[in-house]
């Protein structure tokens, strides 16, 4: 029962983090922020595009493979593993979204392509952090 409990909180926190890339997406697209507003800050883009960049390679691999590191795995299957499975679930999800949202955002800003590369990557990667009951169960067992 606690499974499902958990299960069912890490998919509204993955659906309310799909809405805000939508609704980022949507506001955008139907002129209720201005795109290209950042589109002459030309030094500004740069620095973004560099830290974005880093900041994407970065939390790629750390967010698919945080489940692996010893400390982690030893607290996904000890005595505490429900509130371990919370912790970190929502962790590797925020190791996702939060590059997502803002390379949607610096994409409209600058209306650079790069950031939108950046995004179709991130979003490619929701696929493997999907919070399934599947996966959920094979996360808390050894």
């Amino acid at each position: 029962m606690a499974i499902n409990y958990i299960q069912n909180k890490l998919l509204k926190l993955f659906f309310i983090f799909l809405s805000a890339t939508a609704i980022i997406l949507i506001a955008f697209e139907c002129g209720i922020f201005p795109a290209g507003a950042l589109l002459e800050k030309g030094t500004d883009e740069f620095y973004f595009t560099i830290a974005m960049q880093l900041l994407t390679i970065a939390c790629i691999p750390v967010a698919l493979r945080l489940f692996k590191f010893k400390k982690i795995h030893r607290q996904l299957t000890g005595d505490n593993k429900y509130n371990a499975l919370m912790r970190w679930a929502s962790r590797r999800m925020l190791l996702i979204f939060i590059p997502l949202l803002l390379n949607l955002a610096f994409y409209y800003l600058f209306m650079q392509v790069s950031f939108a590369y950046l995004a179709i990557i991130l979003a490619l990667c929701l696929f493997f952090i999907y919070p399934s009951k599947i996966r959920c169960n094979s996360e808390i067992e050894a």
